[in-house]
């Protein structure tokens, strides 16, 4: 196994459930492997129903005590599991990039947010509030109080492994749920290095899993289950549509964070040096794989030129390479198949008109890696323009007004994130209510932090991540009508 698995205590290659680490029961294995080499770099158990069903018993008995427990305490049990991933943090950054291939600064940050999210929701936790609403009848008080759902899961993706679990399992943990987590199978490592830390800072056994292997299988036993009462998923529009239908027999309350098709409008006001710098860190942060970066850049006429020339030698200007090598800013795809995508997209989009400004060309064939791409000539009709691309591809499409660009930025049945560019103030209110999408960022591009509320609308999903909002995806609801009160 690579060195850098071996530079953390917190590393595991056995599944958590039921409070042990334990092989799948019929001993079958997955490989993980590493997306800069192509080499495998470990196995995780490949888990069976029957031991899905064992978790899951777990979790429901778990969930008497856990729930039992004040918020004060269990913000506690929080804030030390807070403080040990700080404590690891290189550790779990160098698991984190050798297994998803981004680059070593990223990963820090990503354990950053993911720390941040766990100390957010321990103190947002002593914080549910019910109510007390005037009755319309005389003798009679009207109650609301909020309970912790109950069992709960979590499905996370392989683009951001470690900050899609903590902003999952927080507040689930802080609203009193217990919850059982499937990492992508591409990504398990930093999941299971998590848990290890949080069955350190005293998570009691059963209240969290990490059920690793195939996610058809285990999916389907959770969704599947009564007793499981509600399913977060973070992945694509046609997955969640799947797991949506999964979950209507049981009738599951969900969260559902699925595909983006972003926009970035720049109008001809803006500072067009923050705006490219901006692109820079939107387009090109995981190299490109993010359901909220930039997939549409709009770019007013008049700036068009002068801003493209910029960004352009801002691109040609990016390190490519292994994610644990010093200076590498753009890292590989998580595997060879992504990079043979990216490809395709841009030799269809060449086939309808677009012409390559930087990088382009064949991919290596079995590399995971993909050079920047920047394409002027895109029309909205195309399918770049239509599509999510998830890689390090930015198109660039010219616009002249307002309305017309509104028009096309909400002409996708995405309604994710979206951006915008400019100095006037009228206009930024104005385009930024018009904008059909959950999170808009205006001058800004770094809008996922764990105080604001995550989450999109149209077929981007519902419900949302992070800030208070983020801790009432957990809760129920509970209405008393008390009578007889009157003297």
């Amino acid at each position: 196994m690579d060195d850098a698995f071996r530079s953390t205590r917190a590393l595991k290659t056995q599944a958590y459930f039921a409070g042990a680490w334990r092989s799948a029961s019929n001993g079958a294995t997955t490989a993980v492997i590493c997306p800069a080499t192509g080499k495998e770099i470990g196995t995780v158990p490949r888990l069976t129903a029957a031991d899905v069903h064992v978790a899951i018993d777990a979790a429901a008995e778990a969930f008497v005590g856990w729930s039992a427990r004040t918020a004060a305490d269990r913000a506690q049990v929080l804030k030390r599991w807070h403080g040990l991933i700080l404590q690891e943090r290189e550790a779990l950054a160098r698991i984190l990039t050798s297994e998803q291939g981004k680059p070593l600064a990223e990963s820090r940050a990503e354990i950053d947010i993911s720390a941040a999210y766990i100390e957010w929701f321990a103190e947002e936790g002593r914080r549910v509030y019910g109510d007390i609403i005037p009755s319309p009848a005389p003798g009679r008080q009207t109650i609301v109080t909020k309970h912790p759902v109950g069992v709960t899961c979590a499905i996370t993706p392989w683009n951001f492994p470690a900050s899609m679990i903590t902003r999952k399992l927080a507040p689930a943990l802080a609203a009193g749920c217990t919850m059982l987590v499937k990492p992508s199978e591409r990504t398990p490592f930093i999941a299971l290095a998590l848990v290890e830390l949080a069955e350190e800072a005293g998570v009691p056994p059963g209240v969290i899993s990490v059920l690793t292997g195939s996610s058809r299988e285990i999916i389907k036993v959770m969704t599947d289950s009564a007793v499981v009462r509600k399913l977060s998923f973070t992945g694509s529009t046609a997955v969640g549509k799947d797991l949506i239908r999964q979950c209507s027999d049981t009738v599951k309350r969900m969260s559902m964070e699925l595909g983006g098709n972003a926009p970035v409008i720049i109008f001809d006001d803006a500072d067009v040096d923050a705006a490219v710098n901006g692109l820079m860190a939107l387009k090109f942060r995981n190299s490109g794989q993010t359901c909220v970066c930039a997939n549409r850049i709009f770019v007013q006429r008049n700036i068009a030129e002068k801003l493209s020339e910029a960004f352009v030698e801002k691109v040609r200007a990016l390190k490519v390479g292994a994610g644990d090598q010093p200076g590498v800013q753009i890292g590989p795809l998580i595997n060879a198949g992504a990079a043979q995508d990216m490809g395709r997209i841009v030799a269809r989009a060449q086939e309808q008109g677009a012409q390559v400004l930087v990088g382009g060309g064949e991919p290596v064939p079995d590399s995971a890696f993909y050079l920047p791409t920047v394409l002027a000539g895109v029309t909205p009709d195309m399918d770049v323009a239509r599509d999510e691309i998830f890689g390090p591809i930015a198109p660039l499409l010219v616009f002249d007004d307002e309305a017309t660009v509104v028009a096309q930025a909400n002409d996708t049945p995405y309604g994710l994130a979206s951006y915008t560019y400019t100095r006037d103030l009228a206009r930024a209110w104005r385009v930024s209510d018009a904008l059909e999408y959950g999170m808009v960022g205006i001058n800004e591009v770094a809008i996922s932090n764990e105080v604001a509320p995550f989450g999109g609308v149209k077929e981007s999903g519902f419900g949302r991540e992070g800030s208070r909002y983020g801790l009432d995806e957990y809760l129920d609801i509970k209405y008393r009508c008390m009578g007889g009160l009157s003297a």
